[in-house]
């Protein structure tokens, strides 16, 4: 492994990111090429500056030769003020004695007239970005560019900033990665030296096998082992590529190192590691220089507007959560999916650190409390690294805890009160028929979720996947289960399976739970929201279902408009198809995009949602920020 002499490196390669912000606690995410000696400045309004040097207040892990993970968590004794602007920096040592500040060593992060990033903590959790699906190489413009320049011409308005940027799932697509961005990967690995890895199962024996193999670009499912039983695993797992109703992925790119994963992160929210280098092409046949020559295309364009999308999370609170794609395609759909993937040693691996990557770039800044024990298990297996190289054995058994682990869920205590949902690793599995979806939540899971509700006037929730989808879709996913192929059209939603969508809807009509829901999702490709009640219930809960996907992708749109016109006739009010849901005491009344065709329900167009509540809590304003600039509001 090559690279490039530390003093060759800027010291900060990305963030900061402003992850979870509270009166009391601070949350901030950098890589850097060092570890860093780092004080933080607050100026809260027109308050006094305090300055703080973060010493215990700041984790720093070594991913590899020159890339340090700072995860900066701190606990503030006075609390600061809410719903006004309040300034940070971070500022580090230099060699004459003084000291420089991110005006200085990143500039990207400052709008104009800025002298340094600021946040506002608001009172009330009325006012949401939301996001989901940022596939680099969708050739649509990245939504985090849009909310950049939409929070651009708002955020001298304390009161007209948003709360929160909630990112809602598929913040990077590690089963689908363009072949210009997979060589970019390989060259910041070797930039960086970046920890390499032992492999097993695969026809690679090492992290340096796989990227000197020709099978690396456009072909690694080549790379699994070449006898009978693994015809499963390569069908489950990088097979079944074609989604004939949905969408096409490009399994055959997949992230597998830890090391990948890191470097993904790094180049879908860095402008800065993109500048330090300059991957080669690699030899290709003739179909895969014309994907490559369209991927590169889009790339172009996505790092392009990359420091909006930095400057956007930098002054941001943003939140996250995990979906399929984050970590796999299909992940954990079927009981079958899961002991077929999780049986081989090469896909757990590959499963696996993409959690670690999960874990350290997104999970932890949720939550940095609930999440300080698997950190530290981590931060151990980082720490014994050898020879540039993680410890194999180490590594596979904290894959085996994050596979256990329970605590990716979390809450925050706002007014109203946002829970944010892990519909990805406390599944319902069906343990008779094993090739059927698993539900979204299990029985626990959703117990736990009704305790956190119990008594709140109000909740925001957040479901990865819309809690209410569009019926014909969900119909024809129930089709292809009872043909024995869920894989092949995405099958989980929450309708899927019986006693999930049960549990999930009794929720919704106990007494003691909120009498208004607003629930984001994200997941498919498209954009829509209803408006919920239950039926022959005058006083029951009001139910908004908001959905914005994607950030950076689209749904085809001839079959989208296809599906939406066979919805409005097939499941119209008086349509006796509705007797046969999961839903049918429920009436669901779908809102219309303003700039909508003729009976159009369903938004088609890469972007950011845009949700403003009231003082209980109801939606008074639901759109789509289009990364086009043309904004969509639901009517």
């Amino acid at each position: 492994m090559t690279d490039s002499p530390a003093a060759s490196l800027p010291e900060v390669l990305a963030g900061p990111l402003l992850r979870r912000a509270e009166p009391t606690n601070l949350t901030l995410w950098l890589v850097a090429s060092r570890p860093l000696e780092l004080q933080l400045t607050l100026t809260p309004g027109d308050g006094e500056s305090r300055r703080r040097p973060l010493d215990d207040a700041c984790r720093r892990l070594r991913v590899g030769r020159h890339a340090w993970v700072h995860l900066i968590h701190v606990t503030l004794d006075d609390a600061l003020p809410e719903d006004v602007p309040i300034g940070y920096d971070l500022h580090m040592a230099t060699g004459d004695g003084g000291s420089r500040g991110i005006a200085e060593w990143a500039p990207h992060l400052l709008y104009p007239g800025q002298a340094r990033p600021d946040f506002v903590l608001r009172s009330h959790c009325d006012d949401l970005l939301h996001g989901s699906c940022r596939r680099p190489h969708h050739p649509a413009a990245d939504g985090l560019a849009r909310a950049d320049r939409w929070f651009a011409a708002h955020r001298d308005t304390p009161e007209a900033r948003p709360a929160l940027l909630m990112l809602t799932g598929d913040q990077i697509y590690a089963d689908d990665v363009a072949g210009p961005l997979l060589a970019a990967i390989h060259a910041l690995i070797r930039r960086l030296g970046l920890y390499g890895e032992r492999l097993e199962g695969a026809v690679v024996n090492d992290s340096a096998e796989l990227l000197a193999h020709p099978a690396t670009y456009y072909h690694r499912e080549r790379l699994l082992p070449e006898f009978e039983s693994s015809e499963a695993l390569r069908e489950r797992f990088f097979g079944g590529v074609r989604k004939p109703i949905f969408t096409t992925a490009n399994a055959s790119n997949h992230l597998i190192t830890f090391a990948e994963v890191v470097a993904m992160y790094l180049l879908v929210w860095s402008p800065v590691a993109w500048r330090l280098i300059d991957p080669p092409r690699p030899a290709l046949d003739a179909g895969d220089a014309a994907t490559w020559d369209r991927e590169a295309a889009a790339i172009d364009d996505f790092v392009a507007t990359l420091p909006q999308a930095a400057r956007v999370m930098a002054q941001l609170p943003t939140l996250m959560i995990f979906d399929d794609h984050d970590i796999t395609d299909d992940w954990n759909l079927t009981a079958a999916w899961e002991e077929t993937a999780y049986g081989h040693p090469f896909s757990r691996r590959i499963i696996g650190n993409a959690l670690l990557g999960y874990l350290l770039c997104q999970g932890w800044g949720n939550a940095p409390p609930r999440l300080d024990a698997p950190l530290g298990s981590l931060a151990a297996l980082l720490d014994a690294a050898a020879d540039d190289a993680l410890p194999a054995e180490r590594q596979d058994t904290l894959i085996g805890e994050l596979l256990r682990f329970e605590g990716w869920d979390y809450t925050l205590p706002t007014t109203p009160r946002v829970v944010v949902l892990d519909t990805r690793t406390r599944r319902w599995r069906s343990e008779r028929a094993r090739h059927r979806p698993s539900g979204l939540m299990d029985w626990e899971a959703l117990s736990d979720f009704q305790q956190t509700l119990l008594d709140e006037p109000s909740v925001i929730v957040v479901s990865p996947a819309p809690i209410f989808g569009v019926k014909l879709i969900e119909g024809i996913q129930r089709l292809f289960t009872w043909a024995g192929k869920p894989l092949l059209v995405d099958a989980e939603n929450w309708m899927a399976h019986r006693g999930a969508a049960s549990v999930m809807l009794n929720i919704f009509r106990h007494s003691r739970t909120p009498g208004h829901y607003v629930i984001l999702s994200g997941d498919v490709h498209y954009s829509f929201a209803y408006e919920v009640r239950l039926r022959h219930h005058r006083h029951g809960p009001r139910i908004w279902q908001v959905t914005s996907s994607g950030l950076k992708n689209t749904f085809p749109d001839t079959l989208l408009d296809a599906f939406d016109r066979l919805n409005r006739w097939l499941y119209a009010p008086w349509s006796p198809l509705n007797l046969f849901t999961q839903r049918r005491r429920m009436h669901v009344r779908p809102l219309v995009p303003e700039r909508a065709r003729a009976g159009e329900r369903l938004w088609n167009g890469a972007g950011i949602g845009h949700v403003r509540l009231d003082a209980e809590g109801r939606p008074r304003e639901i759109a789509q920020l289009g990364s086009d600039d043309r904004d969509t509001r639901f009517l």
